[in-house]
């Protein structure tokens, strides 16, 4: 018979959960140049909507890179559309997100758990989640917007990640882990974004 010790590591294991007043989102090069390369991209941009829609009425910081752009293009028009008032929006040419430029504007912004989704998910999406991680935040990976042109890049790169200490989770768990209650007081406002309609033959998990 298996006796069941319980250590003090298990006790203290640290248990990561976002908090709305403590989170930032990371919205990573979601361009027209890649629209019809990415696999499941429709998965991507629906779940880039409904994340600018609630950074909107959840009223958090939405950060946005755009890879090079007079190559790739600007981020797609209909994701533009939800976008809140003055997200913070930064051209870049290295992978990840943390140029100088939206480093700088991040430190402004003192959110220490970071919401990540985007493309390519083994490059730049991987290399702004492990730099994240080093310099000591939370990072929550999207794996319903996370995307790269071959399904096995974005699950090779989401098993690194995860293992590395970013948390997997989905668009819809995350926002209502963030309302925490059906009785917070934009919960009714926020419900008919959660319920679009989502694009079929859904990603999955890894």
């Amino acid at each position: 018979q298996r006796e069941f010790i319980w250590t003090k590591k298990m006790a203290t294991r640290k248990i990561a959960r976002i908090a709305q007043n403590s989170a930032v989102f990371f919205q990573c090069d979601i361009q027209t140049r890649f629209k019809d390369l990415i696999f499941k991209m429709d998965h991507v941009v629906h779940t880039a909507k409904l994340m600018a829609n609630t950074a909107k009425v959840l009223d958090i910081p939405l950060v946005v890179s755009e890879q090079y752009r007079k190559v790739l293009g600007e981020t797609l028009p209909e994701i533009q559309e939800c976008y809140p008032e003055n997200p913070i929006i930064k051209e870049k040419f290295c992978f990840t997100m943390l140029s100088d430029e939206i480093r700088e504007e991040f430190k402004k912004i003192e959110k220490n758990q970071v919401v990540l989704y985007g493309i390519e998910g083994h490059v730049c999406v991987q290399q702004t989640c492990l730099d994240l991680l080093e310099q000591g935040y939370d990072v929550f990976l999207l794996t319903d917007g996370i995307s790269s042109q071959r399904p096995l890049d974005r699950s090779t790169a989401l098993q690194r990640m995860r293992d590395s200490g970013a948390v997997l989770t989905t668009s819809e768990s995350l926002i209502f882990e963030l309302m925490q209650t059906s009785k917070h007081p934009l919960f009714k406002k926020m419900s008919p974004f959660v319920k679009e309609p989502r694009p079929e033959d859904q990603l999955s998990s890894l």
